[in-house]
């Protein structure tokens, strides 16, 4: 039986699992409503705590001098990514590849909290596609800021097959879609020293930045980090 606090928004089989997408009450915050995305029963994505997502545009969008600006982001969740780099005056256009195309579909269905804010802005666009397979193989596009928030971590892959990105080869093959002076950035749940280590091989700066926040539903502070590179 589902509790009364919480609501179905769909719900859909996966090559990497059952993915829902469900709204709740919180019990503990009567009459503040969330929407999350789960996959196989554990949580993707929360429209609570949204700091870290948007830090990733946010600090990529900052090391970056130029304007007009072209940024992919490799994951769509809740859209607070996009919708972040998407407040930038010096972004032209966003770009979003998500693997599932139900999650694709939450957004154009106007499931998610911000599928209206996306949709109407001019300069936004998604597809379905591997994001990963995008980034390793040849570039026939140049973005100037990549933002990567698919995985859980570098060592702590959603699915199987990922791997080689988070390598040495993997990231100079990745760093061919950037423009000149652009920017990589990959959100992480962890601290990963062999990535840095990867990236510092591939790339001439590297950034680690720990996004704090207090979870205020436990009372427990969360520390998410965030990889920048560039040349």
């Amino acid at each position: 039986m589902t509790p009364s606090n919480l609501e179905i928004l769909a719900y859909e089989k996966t090559p990497l699992g059952d993915l829902c997408l469900r709204r709740r009450e919180l019990l503990s915050r009567p009459g503040t409503v969330i929407t999350e995305i789960t996959l196989d029963h554990q949580l993707l994505m929360s429209s609570y705590n949204t700091v870290s997502e948007r830090a990733l545009a946010g600090e990529a969008l900052a090391l970056h001098a130029g304007h007009d600006l072209s940024v992919l982001v490799c994951g769509l969740g809740l859209g607070y990514t996009a919708a972040r780099a998407l407040e930038s005056d010096r972004t032209r256009r966003v770009e979003v590849i998500e693997i599932f195309p139900a999650v694709v579909g939450f957004l154009r269905e106007g499931l998610i909290p911000l599928s209206g804010e996306l949709l109407a802005d001019t300069r936004f666009g998604v597809r379905q596609g591997d994001a990963y397979a995008t980034l390793l193989a040849p570039a026939d596009e140049h973005w100037d800021v990549v933002l990567i928030d698919v995985d859980h971590a570098p060592d702590d892959h959603l699915g199987a097959g990922n791997e080689a990105f988070y390598t040495e080869p993997g990231l100079v093959r990745a760093k061919r879609h950037l423009a000149p002076g652009g920017i990589l950035a990959v959100w992480s749940y962890a601290e990963s020293s062999p990535f840095v280590d990867a990236l510092r091989a591939a790339f001439a700066v590297v950034e680690v930045v720990p996004v704090r926040y207090v979870n205020d539903l436990v009372e427990e502070e969360h520390t998410d980090w965030l990889f920048l590179a560039r040349d």
